[in-house]
């Protein structure tokens, strides 16, 4: 066998329609467009969306619920993570810029701290937003929880 000799299985490989080839081509006169109508003429594409003039399902479901311009979207960060960074730097404060070169935040996030888990070090948390239990959790380890 060598590969001038291969070729594909027999019946996986159609000829493609010749379309618009003459009468004698046994696709003339319409070319397999059928008569008249938008799909019929060149140039015809139709929007997306677009149901034959039916209203389209877009505009038949109801518009639904409300996007308050004034929210502020907080990245939360749990006290067991918090435990986990001061394990791993040891200092005497946790801010915001230690959470950016942990990987935990981005430049740009608001953080929270969110009270899940454990926390036994004796640190200083500046933070955008505490929740109560975290915050108590932070000032009964004998550390402190401030607000930036």
């Amino acid at each position: 066998m060598k590969l001038e000799n291969l070729k594909p299985a027999y019946g996986s490989v159609k000829n493609t329609k010749r379309i618009g080839r003459g009468t004698g081509s046994g696709r003339g006169g319409t070319s397999t467009r059928g008569h008249k109508g938008a799909k019929s003429r060149s140039g015809y594409s139709s929007k997306p969306g677009f149901e034959g003039g039916q209203m389209p399902l877009h505009r038949r479901l109801p518009k639904f619920g409300f996007t308050n311009p004034n929210r502020v979207e907080f990245k939360g960060i749990n006290l067991d993570a918090l435990q986990l960074i001061a394990d791993k730097i040891g200092g005497s404060k946790i801010d915001i810029q230690v959470l950016i070169e942990n990987g935990y935040v981005s430049k740009s996030a608001k953080v929270k701290i969110l009270g899940r888990g454990e926390f036994k070090s004796k640190i200083e948390v500046f933070a955008n937003a505490f929740t109560a239990s975290a915050a108590k959790a932070i000032e009964s380890a004998g550390g402190k929880a401030v607000i930036v």
